[in-house]
């Protein structure tokens, strides 16, 4: 790698760290945390899908894109607050709390309950985690060059049944997409444990107008991702009144939460920065696309990436820079293990 000049942006990550349920035995147990409830232990024999008042159209045009179309659960949508009165989800899921998971990534980095010490720990595994790859804009109702979306989209697990959003943007700071085009994720805070179905709620609307009656509900509504989500990432058309978001998950075995945090502490002048991460998913490595923006100034980035990682298993970070009509890429990797590795990366131009 060649040396950093003083004219040159600098990129330093730091605290990529590789953590959680940590194997330090060689139990085969999958968690030793338990179910918060007896939701996600029936979640996927007690729901019905529904179609929906114009979807079965749409989910004959999902077949021809190769991607499954979700099924909505029944009595799911939030707008007219029927999730709120379906007492299942009321009673088991607990949805009328709409507070955030308050667990914070990287508790596990030092763990001090290890049992019977930290060199010999049968407390903390490996679990079975889910991972979003990314969230795609696939259809809007009218040929336009881009909309404007903002809601959510939001996981909730067996460590506390609150959400954890995946994409969260108000009506005043929506987001610019066009169709066919990637929606930046915005989450999730910590990583999403899969011991038991995981269910996903989502609320989004494109903007029209300036009030919000004259907004487009883009999807609304809940759907679970059962125990049987396969290790292949694969993806998922989520079918609105008002177009159509397309999730790409997989569900990630014996794997650790990794936390990436990306600080730029020089820039002599601006540059474009695309961040992303590969990991090891179903046989072969799969991108998550993390940042993608100009660096003006010294800066951390917007918040820090929480990915889950397969114990053992590299985790490639990709740095594109493009300056000046030029572009560089670099690839760093990192594996997998139970201490929390720190490094600088110099990025030279």
């Amino acid at each position: 790698m060649a040396r950093r000049s003083t004219d040159r942006p600098f990129l330093m990550a730091r605290k990529i760290a590789v953590h959680g349920q940590m194997n330090r035995s060689k139990s085969t147990q999958t968690s030793h945390l338990p179910c918060a409830n007896a939701f996600f232990c029936t979640l996927g024999e007690q729901f019905a899908a529904t179609n929906g008042k114009n979807r079965g159209k749409m989910r004959k045009e999902t077949k021809k894109v190769n991607v499954r179309s979700a099924f909505i659960i029944d009595n799911s949508t939030h707008r007219d607050e029927s999730i709120y009165r379906n007492s299942f989800l009321q009673k088991i899921c607990g949805v009328t709390n709409r507070d955030e998971t308050q667990l914070e990534p990287m508790m596990l980095s030092d763990p001090i309950d290890c049992f019977p010490d930290r060199e010999r720990c049968a407390v903390h595994y490996v679990c079975n985690m889910m991972q979003i790859f990314s969230l795609k804009l696939a259809k809007v109702p009218v040929i336009t060059s881009s909309v404007q979306l903002y809601g959510y989209i939001a996981v909730r697990d067996c460590l506390d049944s609150l959400l954890n959003y995946i994409f969260n943007r108000s009506r005043d700071d929506p987001i610019t997409v066009q169709q066919g085009s990637l929606i930046e994720m915005t989450g999730p805070k910590r990583g999403i444990t899969m011991t038991s179905p995981v269910l996903v709620e989502f609320d989004m609307r494109i903007r029209k107008g300036e009030q919000e009656e004259d907004d487009l509900q883009l999807i609304d509504g809940a759907i679970d991702c059962e125990l049987t989500t396969p290790s292949r990432p694969s993806t998922n058309r989520i079918n609105g009144d008002c177009g159509a978001v397309d999730i790409t998950l997989a569900r990630v075995p014996g794997a650790v939460e990794a936390t990436i945090d990306v600080v730029i502490s020089k820039v002599q002048s601006g540059f474009n920065l695309s961040l992303s991460s590969f990991v090891f998913a179903g046989g072969s490595h799969q991108g998550i696309e993390l940042f993608c923006g100009i660096i003006g100034e010294p800066c951390g980035l917007t918040r820090r990436y929480v990915i889950a990682v397969e114990m053992g298993s590299w985790m490639y970070l990709k740095f594109n820079v493009g300056q000046k009509g030029s572009d560089m890429m670099m690839i760093w990797n990192v594996i997998a293990a139970s201490k929390q590795p720190s490094m600088d990366v110099p990025v030279d131009r």
